[in-house]
């Protein structure tokens, strides 16, 4: 490999790992303008929250079908499409005259996220061949993500306070721009060149139905519990539109899912573990973001900046994982992942009240952070190994897809046990509200051993071998060729 070549490949890195940064980015600085918004438009909070509500309908309900989209399309054709909508949409979120405006504008972004989401993830994939390279930008990725998490809420705190909550979204215009004029230059176009140019419109309409009605009502069960009707139609729907999908997928000559893609074991053992970690991950952040602003009364910096130990304790594990992966295998670190993040629930049981050390609270955050950078790595490590080329795409989707699912349902189960432990009249003082938040602490803990069962199961000691099936495409080609769209 010459070193004009490698040095192209992480640059490609470097432009995809900035889409990425930008639609996590954007996702969670929101959170800290929810309040602007609602006294910029006089609106109540249920409206508002729709912002938040519509981007991930948008994008858990969109997910696969892009991923799959781009290996059909075109990897790069794809990517492109949703970083121009990203710009528009974006424009139309600060611009957006009413609540409602906002709401269509925000699902527009969350449509956006669905298409470069996997696009860049597989265009990543095929860039580094398989084994300590694709490791090592895994890890990279995943330090990214991480860090533009917890990054968001610090920033957006700031950004609205300085500068006005329409910049939270204006911020992704001059940043899609820069993108859009480098990826021509700097991305080649692949695709799935040996499949059948058909479109499975009737199982691409059943799974994005099942994943949206899936997806509303678990947003929905903090605030109505499990037993609403509110909640059960709308499952109910998704488990239909799901069966429905199968039997579609098994009689299709080009299924949107190919079947024999899901026999690999590792695949199927990544991604349960990365809808086992999403579970994790946002159902502790969202009772630790109630508890640091009703118990300990933080304000939005302030929480913003402690949070910043768990990025950092992320970034610095992932980019650890990877290193060790290559070395002893996924299987062993990902025990060790899941491991921390258990224990760091655990522990948040034992120093979360209304008089909280904030040094236990730290050293609970640097537990849990080195946890989830550690798990999602590696989750994601087995999930795309033995994967060939032409399903990159697909199996970024489902990946994507998993993590996504598996954030909605730990903020449901999360937020309906804090829900049941709640005072059920009169307005709850805050040392009322400590017992909720440990044992939701506690719930969470025991999804995070779940993880660790999936783990020891499922996640083969050492990687598959490379084969000529799976391996990446020669680095000289990738970087140099640029197949015309």
């Amino acid at each position: 490999m010459s070193p004009r070549a490698a040095a192209s490949r992480w640059r490609v890195l470097v432009l995809l790992g900035t889409a990425f940064f930008m639609t996590i980015l954007d996702g969670t600085s929101l959170l800290t303008a929810l309040p602007a918004i609602e006294r910029e438009f006089r609106a109540h909070g249920t409206a508002v929250q729709w912002a938040v509500t519509a981007y991930a309908l948008a994008f858990a309900g969109l997910l696969l079908l892009c991923g799959r989209a781009a290996d059909l399309l075109g990897r790069r054709r794809v990517f492109l499409a949703g970083m121009s909508l990203r710009v528009l949409a974006s424009l139309g979120c600060g611009f957006a005259p009413t609540v409602e405006a906002l709401v269509a504008a925000r699902a527009l972004q969350g449509v956006s996220a669905a298409i470069i989401a996997p696009a860049a993830l597989s265009m990543v994939m095929n860039a580094f061949a398989e084994g300590s390279e694709r490791n090592r930008a895994l890890g990279i990725w995943g330090g990214i993500g991480g860090f533009g998490a917890t990054a968001g809420l610090l920033l957006g705190g700031l950004i609205t306070d300085t500068l006005g909550w329409q910049w939270v979204f204006w911020i992704n215009v001059p940043v899609g721009v820069v993108v859009l004029v480098l990826a021509p230059v700097m991305l080649i176009e692949s695709r799935d060149e040996v499949r059948v140019r058909s479109f499975d419109l009737a199982g691409a309409l059943t799974v994005t139905s099942a994943l949206v009605l899936f997806v509303y009502a678990i947003t929905g069960v903090p605030d109505v519990g499990w037993s609403s009707h509110r909640i059960l139609g709308p499952l109910a729907g998704a488990m239909a539109l799901t069966g429905l999908f199968v039997v579609i997928e098994r009689r299709s000559k080009a299924p949107l899912v190919p079947f024999g893609v899901l026999r690999s074991r590792s695949l199927v053992g990544g991604d349960l573990l990365l809808l086992v970690t999403g579970m994790a991950v946002d159902g502790m952040l969202i009772v630790l973001t109630a508890h640091a602003q009703s118990v300990l009364g933080w304000s939005p910096v302030r929480f913003g900046l402690t949070a910043g130990v768990m990025t950092v304790a992320a970034v610095v594990g992932a980019l650890v994982c990877q290193r060790v992966v290559t070395r002893i295998g996924v299987r062993p670190v990902a025990t060790v992942g899941t491991a921390l993040l258990g224990g760091a629930c655990l522990l948040l049981t034992r120093v979360v009240s209304e008089h909280s050390s904030p040094e236990l609270l730290t050293f609970a955050l640097l537990v849990f952070g080195a946890g989830m950078g550690t798990a999602t790595v590696c989750a994601q490590i087995a999930a795309f190994t033995g994967v060939a080329e032409r399903h990159s795409g697909l199996a970024a989707g489902l990946a994507d897809t998993c993590f996504a699912v598996g954030t909605a349902l730990g903020v449901a189960i999360a937020g309906s046990v804090v829900a049941a432990h709640a005072p059920t009249s009169g307005i709850a003082a805050p040392q009322t509200l400590v017992p909720g938040h440990q044992a939701a602490f506690g719930v969470v803990g025991l999804v995070a051993a779940l993880g660790l069962v999936i783990a020891l199961a499922m996640l083969g000691k050492r990687s598959a071998p490379v084969t000529k099936e799976t391996a990446a495409p020669p680095v000289d080609r990738i970087v140099t060729d640029r197949i015309p769209t």
